[in-house]
């Protein structure tokens, strides 16, 4: 179930009285624009002074936020800033704008939000930008060769951490996506259904910080198969994985769709279940942005996310999906038929053993960066020695994803966010608190750590 309520819905909107509709007078409209404008001024001004966001919580838990504004107005003229952001109006500090994405359904709300125009309803031109694989899309990114990119949600705390390289602050501000992958096997094996008759098998992944990574490692470790030692698993871009199956370079992936469905499609897969059948409702690829791009381009930023925010809304109601695969199935975006694309944002699909299946949330969409996703995340990049030692989980978590700003956004847009940016959730089975991540992880027989 969405969790937004659309502003611009007809049959969502609750008041027509402003430009919004979501006043009920043109008045009340202009002052809730200025507030949101004047919070916009006074978080930039606390995020200038206290750059580390610890420190700045620390800060507001000791004194309050009306007696640290105050005590800043003494030294710093607020006024002043607040007057000259409304005359400026908010002004972008950049039109023309570049997003790297992977051509794969996890996309859909950056896809879509160029050809239907999301993104230039908030006055940005963006150009959206296939990219080939996800280290092209990191290197694009921290080059400033994009200004902005769809990222596997590991990645920008990989990238943060500066796990295998020099860290560098980065952020998920909102998932892309959650479900919409499946464990696809070659058809060949289509009477090896049990877990237990794939030792030996080669797994493609679509890179190793990647929830496809951790979620099959995870299922194959819950039936009792070592993901390092019983199987091989390697990194391969979304867009070859049907072709090293059809080669027979794989027996299997676990991917991100199309791909499962163009298995399918082409008669050399079939579905062995949906990514959700491990953990319903995961996260799978962010909308990810450095920490300079959103202090220095704060208008910008907020512009960009706002038109994700809104594309997200609308690829969330099932009604909306046919005109949304149309709108992305082309060369320049999927390049996939018509057909795979619809039946996967649909969720009426064949499996490719004889069968149809309806299932609407095979591929959902919610936005909110979740800490206890990032906090999960971690435990997993741990589990498999990825990273070592002591992890400060929840300050990491806070610190890439951005609940608190997703929330504030989200509200400033119409929509209601969730009351809390933590929340438990089960994988196979097994509760998963965010607030005890060791004993979490120490409940694992197969681990690296």
């Amino acid at each position: 179930m969405s969790i937004f309520r659309n502003p611009f819905d007809p049959d969502q909107a609750l008041h027509r009285g402003c430009s919004c509709g979501r006043h009920a007078s043109q008045a009340e409209h202009d002052i809730a624009l200025q507030a949101a404008q004047d919070r916009a001024v006074e978080g930039a001004v606390m995020r200038a002074i206290f750059p580390d966001d610890s420190q700045r919580r620390n800060f507001l838990r000791a004194v309050g936020a009306g007696t640290a504004l105050a005590a800043i107005s003494t030294f710093f003229p607020l006024g002043a800033a607040k007057e000259a952001f409304a005359q400026s109006g908010g002004k972008l500090e950049k039109q023309k704008l570049k997003v790297g994405f992977i051509p794969i359904t996890c996309a859909t709300p950056i896809i879509m939000a160029a050809p239907m125009g999301f993104y230039a309803k908030q006055g940005l031109d963006v150009e959206v930008v296939k990219t080939a694989g996800w280290a092209v899309i990191r290197d694009k990114t921290l080059n400033k060769e994009y200004d902005a990119a769809q990222m596997l949600t590991p990645m920008p705390l990989a990238i943060a951490m500066g796990v295998g390289a020099s860290p560098v602050p980065m952020t998920a501000p909102a998932i892309e996506n959650i479900n919409g992958q499946a464990i696809t096997l070659s058809i060949k094996h289509k009477d090896k259904r049990d877990p237990k008759q794939w030792k030996g098998f080669r797994f493609a992944v679509p890179f190793d910080y990647s929830m496809h990574n951790y979620l099959l490692r995870y299922y194959l470790a819950e039936h009792g198969v070592d993901p390092d030692t019983d199987v091989q698993i390697r990194a391969v871009p979304p867009p070859e994985m049907v072709a090293n199956l059809r080669a027979d370079n794989i027996d299997g992936f676990l991917g991100p769709d199309p791909m499962n469905q163009r298995a399918v499609y082409d008669g050399v897969g079939f579905i062995h279940l949906l990514s959700k059948e491990i953990w319903n409702n995961h996260p799978c690829c962010a909308f990810t942005a450095s920490k300079e791009f959103i202090s220095s381009m704060p208008n910008t930023y907020q512009a960009l996310l706002k038109a994700i925010l809104e594309a997200t809304a609308y690829a969330s109601k099932a009604e909306h999906r046919k005109e949304i695969a149309a709108a992305i199935a082309p060369a320049n975006y999927l390049n996939q038929p018509l057909t795979v694309v619809e039946q996967i944002l649909t969720g009426t699909y064949p499996d490719g053993l004889g069968g149809v299946k309806r299932d609407p949330a095979r591929i959902d969409f919610d936005p909110f960066p979740y800490d206890s996703f990032a906090v999960w995340i971690l435990t997993q990049m741990k589990r498999w020695g990825q990273v070592k030692g002591d992890i400060d989980y929840q300050k990491i978590a806070r610190e890439v994803y951005l609940a608190t700003d997703a929330t504030r956004l989200m509200k400033e847009a119409g929509f209601t966010p969730p009351p809390s940016g933590s929340k438990k959730f089960t994988v196979m089975g097994k509760e998963f608190d965010p607030a005890q991540p060791e004993a979490y992880l120490k409940g694992f027989a197969i681990k690296r750590s």
